[in-house]
This record gives structure tokens, sequence and C-alpha cells, in this order.
């Protein structure tokens, strides 16, 4: 199924058995979302639950609290994470605490879909990965997908959920295939394990958990060295059990992620492995990560700025060799 098909599914099935969820966005009702996310739901649900919405972020992540603070539960799609930088104050001082300002009395079932990351000469300001910020905010909860079954289910917790998600795609996963099938009692709060392995952890989330098991298929095949491969769901709150319990394993850490690495999701993820089971590492993390640079639009040195499979091959290579691998 393909990744877009699965969050339509979740939406359709989210809307079909609970008449208090709405979607509203730039281009979600007649255009069907300009990722074809929501297409088909304009004509099934009609335009008071699928609602354009003028080109005003911070319009429409306040609306969408409005209505969550009412009664419905409001699914508002920002048309990518860029234009999210818009809408700030609504995501940090208002959907992440007025439950807790108002002492638990406020409920705020409320998603926030988008997509990020480099995609294809978007350039600077059109590819960006962000999700540390909002990772960074208490009071908000983090969701991102991978796949088609972690897209249907994940999204369908999170509409079902009674605290504000931000649920995160990428951009280039929307036409990719994936296979799906229904996973009964799935929970977005656990990390899937996607491969065993026995040498060294290696932790993603995103597309980028698609170049690390082909990278890491390379690693086996080539070099004999087996990776354990983790896709962190949720980014906040994350899975550190399921971390520790493979580290324990391995006593190895790579975490592979988008994003610049200076304080990145690498380096809380670095920070608490040595932290907590220091003893146990035969070697310090490694994080590989994009370059500091804002995106070029030129293609070459777009790919030089973001961790590749051959990138990703290599630098786990090399790190292997020079701690006793």
């Amino acid at each position: 199924m393909l990744y877009r098909d699965a969050l339509n599914l979740a939406l359709d099935y989210a809307m079909e058995h609970d008449p208090r969820v709405v979607v509203l966005g730039e281009d979600v009702g007649f255009y069907g979302g300009n990722y074809r996310v929501t297409d088909g739901l304009y004509v099934k649900y009609g335009p008071k639950r699928v609602i354009d919405t003028p080109i005003a972020e911070n319009s429409i992540v306040g609306t969408a609290i409005g209505m969550a603070l009412m009664g419905l539960r409001p699914v508002a799609e920002i048309m990518t994470v860029n234009f999210a930088m818009l809408a700030m104050d609504q995501f940090v001082n208002q959907m992440a605490k007025l439950r807790y300002m108002s002492g638990g009395k406020l409920f705020l079932p409320l998603v926030v879909r988008m997509p990020q990351g480099v995609a294809k000469q978007l350039a600077s300001q059109h590819s960006q990965s962000l999700e540390h910020f909002f990772a960074s905010v208490p009071g908000l909860y983090v969701f991102c997908a991978s796949d088609s079954i972690s897209a249907y289910h994940g999204l369908l917790h999170a509409i079902r959920m009674d605290d504000p998600v931000v649920f995160l795609e990428h951009v280039l996963l929307y036409g990719m295939d994936f296979p799906s099938e229904y996973v009964k009692n799935f929970d977005p709060f656990k990390a899937r394990i996607l491969k065993e392995g026995k040498d060294i952890t290696v932790v993603s989330y995103l597309k980028m958990v698609h170049d690390t098991l082909k990278a890491c298929e390379w690693l086996e095949e080539r070099d004999g060295i087996s990776c354990e491969v983790i896709d962190l769901i949720s980014l906040r709150p994350i899975d550190f059990e399921t971390i520790y319990e493979s580290v324990r394993k391995t006593h190895r850490l790579v975490v592979v992620y988008e994003a610049p690495k200076t304080l990145g999701l690498g380096a809380e993820l670095s920070a608490r492995i040595s932290e907590e089971l220091f003893y146990y590492l035969d070697a310090p993390p490694l994080r590989i990560a994009g370059e500091e640079v804002p995106i070029p639009y030129n293609r070459k040195l777009e790919l030089m700025a973001i961790p590749t499979p051959e990138k990703i091959y290599e630098r786990i290579l090399s790190w292997s060799k020079s701690h006793g691998l």
C-alpha cells in the first residue's frame, strides 16, 4: 500500500466512525491535498468536515485548537513543516500548554500533520527536518511514520488521543509502496525492531530507516557485521527501554537522522545512552546526520548534505574498524 493511501485510509476510517473528526488545511478539500493524502474525503464527507483554509498556518493551528476545545477532533494539515514556523506560538504556547495551565480540565484532542525532509531540489527553505524543535517541547506528543503500517496505525492512534500530537511524515515516502497489514494493539509509543542483530544497535526514523536498512544489509553481506535496526515511531516520548535493551546486547550505538547533527535527536540519544549505559559501551556512540548547512538546490550538493545508504555504510564500517569490530 502506498504511504499516502495508508494515511488517507486512517483519516477515512476515523471520520466514518467518529463525526467529531474534521480535517482542515490548505487545499485539503476539493484538491485532495498537496500530496493527495486527503483525496476523496471532501466528496465523501462534505465541506463542513473537510475544510479548505486560507494560506495562513498560524490561523490553521489556532482554529484547530479552538475546534478541539469545543469538542471536535480536528486533524490539521500544514503543507510542509517549513511553513510551521509561522505557527510556532500556537504550537508552543497554546497547543502544548493549555491542558497543563487548566489543571487538566481542558483536553486537546488535536493532530497536526505535516511532511518534512529533503525531497529533490526544493532548496533550503523547503527541505528542512525540524523534528527536534517539536520534540523539545513538553506538552506535545511527536509521532513519525516510516512506512504504511506506522502511517495508518500511528495516525489513527493519534486521532483517538485526548492530547495534542504533531505527526511528521517524509515528503519522499508518499509515493512509496510498502507491505501493509493490520496490527492488533499497535502501540506508537513502542519502538520497532525492524532487523535483529548482535554487533551494533542502529536507531533511526522516517526515511532514514530505509537508507539505514540498506546500509546494514551491505554491512552484513560484505563485512559480516550484524546490525540491529530500531525504528522510532514516537520522538516524544522516546522508547528508551527498547534502545537500552538492544545496547546491553550489542554494546554499540549508531543514530542516523537527516537533520543537521548539532543538537539533533542523535545528541539526545547519545547522551542518554552515555548516562545510563556507559559501562556497557565498547565504543563511543556514533551520529550520522545531515551537514551543518542549509540544504543546497544543486542535486549533487543536496546529496552531499544528507546521509545516503553509501555514506551510512562507509561511516559505520570505518567506525567499526576503529572500535574493535
